[in-house]
């Protein structure tokens, strides 16, 4: 190389893995004229090059501006190095250690290069349903084991063809070590089979079109994907769509659509500036979008709601089912409901087999079961829902490290678990509500995955404080040296601290449905001071009889009933809580109230939610959690708050306590006088965000804090959410809310662990 010669080992680390990272280290070198290597090496890329120092310097610009699309790279360390007299650069051999913990890379969506070759006549993979680059494609669902090499994926199962391995083993070509290459000739196949006829089958192009002809005629599909079934039917046909219901025995839980293009989304739901990224990113999340009204969607897509939720296509098979049917699509999971997505051919034949009339399968195996993830925008920030494809298991970083490997089993209800080791966890994707045994077993088949692909055996268990939770047991007969319990609230508010890196203490505002507290009554309206090892109670809801224990959540007419029965004298006031239901069984809920018989106390924000709406007349009987909060904030749309009273906060008490029977009065008479149910639903939003907010802001006073932190379910809700930041700020306080996990029971897991990591480095 001659005079004048420098060289640096360089380091970079993050998500470098699986990503075509190092062909594109070769490419940016040979452009620059600098010799060298390249190599994986204990979960990083490693790199030594060298070359003239102003070649060096454009290099590592290079790296970081120019990266890979699916590359996240967190840090690049560059070190003087003695040059070794390479002239050339070359991609090397991997350098793996027993105990390493390499990051998984999630699946991604068909690249523009894949797609625009899917679609060219000339090229031998046009319309091949499996095409995929270093860019795109499958990893998570197909990847067995670490380090990601094919040979470890379901797609060892398909030899690749001359040309392919010519791609494939060729630095300059973007199939260079794209582990799930494959073409028409040595690839998956995909076929149609009607239901009940596994033996009667078409293949390929012909599977498309048989597919595209049974949702033309109104009949559902079940498709294999990336991460399990989904259920088909022309999101255009209310008939269509009422039929899919029925036989998945989903009454009225919104239906997610996919759409091809940003455009055809357009023509369905309004998409604004922070909306059309999330729709068009990598991950290709389902997003809650304001739907246009009127319009060509089945109505009952999402009875009540004014959202609907939409996918753009993800994958290839995707891409050629929406350009044959050029339609929206209804694509939701192929599962009944509260059951786990099906992934194996013959689980779907035994489970979807009496909802589908037809199944469009393939057979690259599904490796792990993967919901799509669903995400809203709250006031120009987006919100993720459920974390699943495309985000999970990337891991996310704990603000003081475990002393020893753990797992957190989570919650009850949308569980996901996390393993962490030092300062890193890695949360699970969305596993479900743990009432089943098909759930149980799910949750079991993610802990052993995770455990053998992160080389992790933990030595703590965390669990959540309730004592019957199913993933309480779970927890206690794993074996391990220790269990530590976790109050539901504190984790809340402990995994918004930890994802922003906070370990000083914040006002704590937890909201939603359940969660069991010191005394043993039901928590879910808490104002905590928090550390991120402990709190304090400063503030909730005042605790009301639910009669019935948890027929309350999917009746709101008892959450109803268990608040008149503090004030008995407003009975006009929530006459219309009543109707329709029969009285006989409310006078059991009453007898139940009055004899304290499953009726637990409960100072839940959810369930006071549920009280409104069947005070105003909205919903009695709930056909799925939270139904009744939604259809309360689809009503109170874009309407600005007539005044109404807040509810009524004592001057002293520890902890203070919030009386919403006030409130609750208040909206019946006024919905009695003639007030319409939207404009009572936003005067109910606003004295609500009132309401914490003016306790939240006395309880930073009195603390000496700053930080406010915004955690649990009921904060799905985009515009409490917005109303509950924007007065903070206006305050002059700095709200946390959830960034990178949801506010629901799905990040329960991290706050878990972040706790338990807290408690045992400081000795506890």
């Amino acid at each position: 190389m001659g005079t004048g010669v420098s060289a640096l080992r360089v380091r970079v680390c993050g998500q470098v893995q699986g990503v075509g990272f190092r062909p594109f280290v070769h490419r940016l070198a040979l452009r620059h004229g600098l010799g060298g290597w390249v190599r994986n090496e204990s979960g990083a890329v490693e790199i030594e090059i060298e070359g003239g120092e102003p070649e060096l310097a454009k290099f590592l610009r290079g790296l970081e501006q120019e990266a890979p699309p699916l590359a996240r790279i967190e840090e690049v360390r560059a070190e003087p190095c003695v040059p070794a007299g390479n002239e050339r650069f070359s991609i090397v051999g991997s350098v793996m250690r027993t105990d390493e913990r390499l990051p998984v890379p999630p699946d991604t969506t068909l690249c523009a290069a894949c797609e625009a070759e899917l679609f060219d006549p000339a090229n031998r993979r046009y319309r091949y349903p499996f095409i995929t680059c270093t860019d795109c494609g499958p990893r998570f669902t197909v990847i067995e084991a670490l380090p990601y090499d094919r040979e470890r994926t379901s797609m060892a199962a398909f030899a690749q063809c001359l040309e392919c391995l010519r791609e494939y083993q060729d630095p300059s070509d973007r199939r260079y070590r794209s582990e799930t290459n494959s073409c028409p000739a040595c690839g998956p196949r995909l076929w149609f089979e009607a239901a009940g006829a596994p033996g009667d089958s078409v293949l390929g192009e012909a599977a498309l079109e048989a597919a595209s002809r049974l949702i033309g005629a109104g009949g559902v599909l079940a498709v294999r994907g990336l991460g399990g079934f989904h259920l088909v039917v022309d999101a255009t046909r209310e008939a269509a769509v009422a039929e899919l219901r029925r036989r998945k025995r989903r009454e009225a839980k919104p239906l997610a659509i996919m759409t091809r293009t940003l455009d055809e989304t357009r023509a369905v739901a309004e998409v604004d500036e922070e909306e059309a990224p999330l729709l068009c990113s990598p991950e290709r999340p389902v997003v809650l979008l304001r739907r246009r009204v009127p319009g060509r969607l089945a109505p009952s897509l999402a009875p009540g709601l004014d959202t609907v939720g939409v996918m753009l296509a993800y994958t290839p098979l995707h891409h050629l089912l929406l350009d044959l049917v050029a339609g929206p699509l209804v694509m939701t999971s192929g599962n009944r409901s509260e059951e786990p997505i099906a992934i194996g051919i013959a689980e779907a034949r035994h489970r979807l087999g009496d909802i589908a009339d037809g199944f469009l399968l393939h057979d690259r195996e599904i490796v792990s079961r993967y919901d799509d993830s669903v995400v809203r925008v709250a006031g120009a920030t987006p919100i993720l829902l459920r974390r699943a494809r495309g985000y999970a298991p990337a891991p996310l970083e704990l603000p003081v490290a475990t002393p020893v490997p753990l797992l957190a089993v989570g919650p009850h209800l949308k569980n996901t678990l996390t393993l962490a080791q030092g300062d890193r966890a890695w949360i699970s994707q969305h596993i479900g509500d743990l009432e089943g045994l098909e759930t149980v077993e799910h949750f079991r088949q993610v802990l052993d995955r995770l455990r053998r692909l992160f080389n992790l055996a933990p030595e703590v268990a965390v669990r959540d404080l309730h004592p019957g939770y199913l993933s309480t047991r779970l927890a206690e007969e794993m074996g391990l040296a220790r269990v530590i319990p976790v109050q539901h609230h504190h984790a809340h508010i402990a995994a918004v601290m930890a994802e922003h890196g906070r370990t000083e203490p914040v006002v704590g505002i937890a909201c939603d449905g359940t969660g069991y507290g010191d005394d043993g009554r039901i928590w879910g309206a808490e104002l905590l001071a928090c550390n991120l090892d402990s709190y304090r109670r400063l503030a909730h809801l005042r605790y009301a009889p639910m009669p019935g224990g948890d027929l309350a959540a999917r009746t709101p007419w008892r959450a109803a009933c268990g608040y008149l029965s503090l004030e008995p004298a407003a009975a006009p006031a929530f006459s219309l809580a009543f109707e329709g239901v029969h009285p006989r069984e409310r006078a059991v809920a009453e007898r139940q109230v009055t004899a304290g018989l499953n009726a637990p106390l409960a100072s839940s924000l959810g369930r006071l939610f549920d009280a409104a709406a069947a005070v105003l007349g909205v919903r009695r009987v709930s056909a799925y959690e939270g139904q009744a909060a939604m259809e309360l904030e689809a009503l109170a749309g874009r309407r600005l708050a007539s005044a109404v009273s807040p509810p009524v906060l004592p001057p002293s008490g520890e902890p203070w306590v919030l009386d919403p029977v006030p409130l609750l009065v208040e909206l019946g008479e006024r919905r009695r006088s003639g007030e319409t149910p939207e404009d009572l639903a936003a005067a109910f939003h606003t004295a609500v965000a009132d309401a914490i907010t003016g306790l939240a802001a006395s309880a930073c006073e009195r603390e000496g804090l700053r930080f406010v932190a915004l955690g649990g379910g009921v904060f799905q809700n985009a515009r409490l959410l917005v109303s509950v930041r924007e007065e903070l700020e206006a305050r002059g306080l700095q709200v946390l809310v959830p960034r990178r996990l949801g506010p629901n029971d799905g990040a329960i897991s991290y706050g878990q662990a972040a706790v338990a990591a807290m408690r045992m480095s400081a000795g506890g």
